[in-house]
């Protein structure tokens, strides 16, 4: 990983204090966010191969864990706090699909400053990734069906479009080419974290009113949000399996969540406030992430754990 990617809160944050400067240097790229996805996802596939989603069946146990965790815990939180907090309906649902979306990316990377199981982080990101394609639409309906409509087909038809495509053609790619590409894999992370800074200025340019009459309230949301994940994850995980690496893990897994995406489908099916949330969220789970990654690191993982982490770090 460069230096780069690990400053992405920073990028983040300057990305959308920028568009708050220069509205009108951003917003006119709104129909850019979806096809900016795509190309995260393209990258998220090319870190992957075929051979190992084996590794889904050999885990399935936690891998079972680790994606209810992130399906469950999620999706309640965010309606519960939209409820309790009485968000407009623009942003509760903007809520709602953010917890109904799956693992970010960022999350394999903070999973390794956390002394966590990497190779796991990466199977429940992208498990996660592949069952939001019908999880997504289906827990969006549910939880917000009530308050907005909610187009489940039509965000169906687009997941399978934005991430199943994209993410299938880059596992296709780096299973037969990848070690012809060695140069274009290690730039890609730098290329999907530009990719989502343009995503969150064009949403803040898209809605620096709102976010000048809602944005202390949000926030609040947000970070609640992403602390019943993390603390969720981390606590049920450490009750069910009594492994520390493994709930460092799922606690990373599911309260850090693919924002990007949350943020792609508010802004074509429902408004440019309901991905508000998600441009906020991803923000600050990368800086919660960082600073609970650099917590983790200087405490050890007792009894054998800490020792075959302390092998992996060296």
């Amino acid at each position: 990983m460069t230096r780069l990617t690990t400053l992405f809160p920073l990028w983040a944050l300057l990305g959308a204090l920028l568009a708050w400067w220069l509205p009108g240097l951003f917003a006119p790229g709104k129909p850019l966010i979806v096809p900016l996805l795509s190309l995260v996802m393209l990258g998220m596939g090319l870190t992957l191969d075929w051979r190992q989603f084996a590794t889904v069946w050999s885990r399935r146990s936690v891998v079972v864990l680790g994606v209810s965790l992130q399906f469950l815990i999620m999706p309640l939180a965010a309606w519960a706090i939209a409820i309790g907090l009485r968000l407009p309906p623009e942003l509760a649902v903007g809520m709602v699909l953010l917890g109904a979306s799956p693992g970010g990316t960022a999350s394999n990377l903070i999973c390794y400053l956390a002394r966590g199981d990497v190779a796991l982080s990466i199977t429940l990101t992208s498990v996660s990734t592949l069952l939001a394609i019908l999880a997504t639409p289906a827990l969006t309906l549910a939880y917000a069906g009530q308050q907005v409509p909610v187009p489940a087909a039509a965000m169906l038809i687009s997941m399978l479009k934005v991430v199943l495509a994209p993410v299938a053609i880059g596992v296709a790619i780096n299973t037969w080419l990848g070690r012809r590409l060695t140069r274009a894999k290690a730039a890609f992370p730098v290329i999907s974290m530009l990719a989502i800074v343009i995503i969150i200025a064009i949403v803040v340019a898209l809605n620096r009113d709102q976010i000048a009459q809602t944005g202390a309230l949000l926030m609040l949301a947000v970070m609640l949000h992403n602390g019943f994940g993390l603390l969720g994850g981390y606590w049920l995980a450490r009750w069910l399996t009594h492994d520390e690496r493994t709930a460092r893990t799922l606690a990373i897994e599911v309260g850090m969540q693919n924002s990007g995406l949350a943020v792609a489908l508010a802004s074509q099916y429902f408004s440019a406030a309901a991905a508000l949330p998600g441009a906020i969220f991803s923000v600050w789970h990368n800086l919660s992430g960082s600073l609970l990654a650099a917590a983790w690191a200087h405490r050890p993982i007792p009894g054998k754990n800490n020792r075959s982490a302390q092998s992996r770090d060296q």
